[in-house]
């Protein structure tokens, strides 16, 4: 309800009726958030109030039972509770189906559940002892800082400029190569000074010289001192391994990330990721003065690359980044994304972990259109001292962050001459 069905009623219902439903699925999408804003449930409140009024012009009078009037006091229950997450019942509903499993005797079905109970905790408290074994039946426990490959590689001698390509954001998004970065542009402007305010060209020389000018600066450095630069850095400088493994499928952090080739031929997405990251943006092709500011982008993932450094691999992204004429935001605050339109081709490169997973449904409402709608996220913390009821923390992160504005509905309603208002009845005045 929080997520899929704004989406589903895109293009099902016209826009008055839809725009009722949709506020009433952020209002639970708001609620039902792992960290609540004290100071926005008075505001909270007064629009679930409005939403339900905005309800009862399209439905009819048997639709308003008892549950539906018990919205209006649930953000008085967060007021008074804390977070929804902490009170309901999907963990309880949820063991019930696994202790419905417990049942082989029909006819006894109390006993069953019993017998099976106690055997499974007896086994349980065991593997405590041998928590460094492999067991056989008892699922392993979720770590989220684990991130290893989950299929068979291919190795494959890449390009020699893509590898370049995902050397390079490897280099820049390495802590300890920040200084050479600086350095290497104090250079590059003392070398150039003709150009050192034009700001889009020295990004551009710096791309194509930097790793060049580490690799020699960082053996100039081992020459006079060998113990002065970190062991990591020596490896950076010196580049990946020209044969690379390629991997279909990848944990990071507990997450499970899929090439594109690897989703086709399956019915889940997890090809799908975001990045938040700082860019220089260019008003047009004569601009020389750029700024850097944040931007988010969509892409997909082609590719999962291991770069080999000899002592450590590095996990990169080769991704489909969708151009900024692909990218649409909509009255509503959903983010459309048209797939087909792939943008900044010299920069397809990302690390495994900065990304976000999300995943793309196809708009019902715009032909070649997809909604994007982000993954729930997952903590886990100590499986093995949490019991087995709620030790699992599952949030949907608001794909918008507002609802649609009320003043509206007249004009819509007035474009539509009324049609989807039930009429019939006497109106009744709220003092």
């Amino acid at each position: 309800m929080q997520q899929l069905l704004p989406v589903a009623i895109r293009s099902v219902l016209e826009k008055p009726a839809r725009y009722a439903i949709t506020r009433l699925c952020f209002f639970f999408n708001a609620i039902c958030a792992k960290t609540v804003d004290v100071s926005k449930l008075d505001k909270l409140e007064e629009d679930v109030v409005v939403t339900l009024c905005l309800l009862e012009k399209y439905f009819p009078p048997s639709f308003f039972d008892i549950m539906v009037h018990l919205v209006v006091h649930l953000v008085r229950e967060v007021r008074l509770c804390g977070p929804v997450y902490f009170r309901w019942m999907y963990p309880f509903e949820r063991y019930m189906k696994v202790l419905k499993g417990y049942v082989q005797n029909r006819t006894r079905p109390e006993g069953c559940i019993a017998e099976r109970y106690i055997a499974e905790e007896a086994v349980e408290f065991c593997t405590q002892h041998l928590s460094d074994v492999s067991t056989v039946g008892v699922p392993s426990s979720q770590k989220m800082g684990v991130s290893k490959p989950l299929s068979g590689c291919t190795v494959s001698v890449v390009d020699q400029d893509l590898l370049n390509q995902a050397h390079l954001y490897v280099l820049e998004n390495t802590e300890e190569v920040l200084p050479y970065i600086e350095q290497h542009m104090i250079h590059i402007k003392t070398a150039y000074p003709k150009f050192r305010k034009r700001t889009k060209w020295l990004q551009d020389k710096h791309n194509s010289t930097f790793i060049q000018w580490l690799r020699f600066k960082v053996q100039s450095e081992l020459e006079e001192d060998n113990n002065g630069v970190p062991e990591n850095l020596r490896w950076l400088a010196a580049g990946p391994n020209m044969a690379v493994p390629l991997y279909r499928s990848y944990l990071i952090k507990g997450i499970k990330f899929n090439i594109k080739a690897q989703d086709d031929v399956r019915t889940t997405q997890n090809s799908g990721v975001y990045l938040l990251a700082q860019t220089m943006q260019v008003a047009s092709a004569k601009d020389k003065n750029p700024i850097l500011s944040n931007m988010g982008f969509y892409g997909v993932i082609q590719e999962i690359w291991d770069l080999d450094y000899q002592k450590f691999t590095i996990p990169v992204f080769r991704c489909d980044w969708i151009d900024s004429s692909g990218l649409v935001v909509d009255e509503l605050g959903f983010t459309l994304v048209d797939l087909s339109k792939i943008g900044h081709r010299n920069d397809q490169f990302v690390l495994a972990s900065q990304v976000k997973q999300i995943f793309f449904v196809d708009d019902p409402m715009h032909r070649g259109w997809s909604v994007v709608l982000s993954m729930p996220n997952r903590e886990y913390n100590d499986v093995i001292g949490d019991e087995v009821l709620g030790d699992v923390i599952i949030e949907c992160e608001p794909f918008t962050r507002g609802m649609p504005n009320v003043d509206t509905f007249d004009e819509l309603v007035g474009e539509l001459g009324g049609q989807n208002i039930r009429d019939g009845c006497e109106d009744i005045w709220i003092e």
